[in-house]
């Protein structure tokens, strides 16, 4: 779900500092550097809903009174939503400001770049090579000219300015994308060399995440290592079941499996089903075959949990044909379906390594991980 489709649309700039209090860390390391993030919805369980808004007090730059308080407006709009996302109290503060910490020498994490001064900023540095894991809506949300940034990075043979979306506060889009975008960041630091700079909106949630798979496939870390690392340099809170998730993905051959959803009878003129593998904020409309009478979705879904809703005529409900889930914390029913390997086969037994509280992967792995990064043909 992409929560910054339900922010409002006023104009701001820049942005800066960030302050997070978790509230419990989705993994099992030690969580005292404690975390945040922005990079991605908790699950898949909850249908959009309305979601408050706390003022966050702060200085503000040399400006206007009214232009500064429209961008600490949406600072506050937007970390209330992070917040409500991600399970943990984030804060970020867009008018302070770009910032970013050095997880390695080589690798640094932060925040978005708001003017096409900040390329400077970052080639004084040594930053090589710009990533943005940015979508055009969290940029239109700030007020960012990414356009801009972009042609100016041109300018300069020494660096280069790079886009891999993935969807803010979206797991299953993490989980997703990663192997795309760890690919093309692969490519990116081997082609350019230097210090890399990855970022998303805050560099609290996608970038971290990013920057984590790639340690843990290309540069030889445990994951546990890699967060250990990773939070003793930037208050964070990245997804880890998301890049176990990506990483199992990619040793068992990026299966899928087809799934038919169906809902009954042609008393009604549009029916689509939101959640699934595409998040709350998204729909998909389903056909009618006149042979069956009724609606058909098929689709081709990884190995997982996904719960989802159908939206029949504009309202929201479940089937009660298809399997039911119990309401969650919310009160919402939905509907689910579990897509599973063999227990007993290759692929589950290196899921389920992959997904415990430790992994770590073997030589060959590291080498099939390697492989599959430099073929991976992205279609951006």
């Amino acid at each position: 779900m992409n929560c910054l489709q339900n922010l409002p649309g006023s104009s701001v700039l820049p942005l800066r500092g960030f302050v997070c209090n978790p509230r419990k860390p989705s993994f099992s390391s030690s969580s005292s550097s404690a975390t945040t993030s922005l990079g991605m919805m908790t699950s898949n369980t909850d249908p959009p809903r309305s979601m408050a808004v706390k003022a966050v007090s702060g200085s503000t730059p040399s400006a206007e009174t009214s232009g500064a308080e429209v961008k600490e407006e949406k600072s506050e709009v937007y970390s209330n939503v992070m917040t409500e996302a991600m399970g943990a109290v984030l804060t970020y503060r867009h008018e302070l400001g770009m910032n970013y910490n050095f997880i390695r020498p080589d690798l640094i994490v932060g925040s978005c770049l708001q003017t096409p001064k900040d390329v400077d900023k970052l080639r004084s540095i040594g930053v090589k090579t710009i990533f943005c894991l940015q979508q055009n809506s969290d940029l239109e949300y700030f007020g960012v000219d990414i356009g801009a940034i972009i042609d100016y990075a041109k300018e300069f043979d020494d660096i280069e300015h790079l886009r891999a979306e993935i969807r803010d506060f979206d797991s299953y889009d993490l989980r997703l994308r990663l192997p795309a975008v760890v690919s093309k960041l692969y490519k990116a630091i081997n082609r350019n060399g230097g210090v890399t700079y990855v970022h998303c909106t805050a560099g609290l949630g996608r970038a971290p995440a990013t920057a984590l798979a790639y340690m843990f496939w290309v540069q030889g870390y445990k994951l546990e290592d890699a967060v250990k690392l990773l939070l003793s340099k930037r208050s964070c809170f990245p997804k880890l079941e998301a890049i176990k998730t990506a990483t199992a993905d990619i040793l068992t051959g990026m299966t899928k499996k087809p799934v038919t959803l169906t809902w009954g009878g042609n008393n009604c003129s549009t029916v689509e089903i939101s959640g699934l593998d595409i998040g709350w904020g998204q729909r998909i409309p389903l056909e009618f075959d006149d042979k069956q009478g009724s609606w058909i979705l098929k689709r081709e879904l990884p190995e997982g949990r996904y719960e989802y809703k159908y939206i029949i005529d504009g309202e929201w409900t479940h089937n009660k044909n298809e399997l039911v889930a119990s309401a969650n914390k919310d009160g919402h029913v939905n509907n689910y379906v579990q897509i599973e390997d063999d227990p007993n086969s290759v692929n589950a037994i290196i899921r389920k390594r992959l997904m415990g509280d430790d992994p770590d992967l073997t030589t060959h792995e590291r080498l099939k991980i390697r492989q599959f990064l430099e073929a991976y043909c992205s279609d951006e």
